[in-house]
């Protein structure tokens, strides 16, 4: 179960840096694809700025759990995961009521299947 607690901790940094990627950087083309059903095509430019702050938050998310892979201590490495897992997915779960459900799937859910996999290690 190790090994997969550690694959999906992979999974979901990578996301969170996609995330990071798309809100910062591609906000106005590959945003625009991902979030149509939600903003208006207008609204991209002018949000521009909130996303890359959001962005940089999913960021922080990411380097959380990519600090997992490099800390030593086991009890220190769990607790690592399971703080930015449940911010990852309390984070999805909020998405999912705020905006739409779509993000529960995406977000929350893959961060709480690593949360039971850290927890079954």
């Amino acid at each position: 179960m190790e090994i997969v607690a550690k694959i999906l901790i992979a999974v979901v940094a990578l996301e969170h840096l996609y995330i990071l990627w798309m809100e910062m950087f591609a906000w106005e083309t590959k945003g625009k694809e991902v979030f149509k059903a939600v903003l208006p095509a207008e609204m991209f430019k002018p949000t521009k700025g909130l996303a890359a702050n959001q962005g940089l938050y999913n960021g922080f998310l990411a380097a959380g759990l990519i600090w997992f892979f490099f800390i030593e201590d086991e009890k220190w490495q769990t607790n690592i995961a399971l703080f930015f897992l449940g911010c990852v997915a309390i984070a999805g779960i909020y998405g999912a009521i705020s905006a739409t459900k779509k993000i529960f799937f995406v977000q929350a859910l893959p961060a709480i299947l690593a949360i039971i996999a850290v927890l079954l290690k």
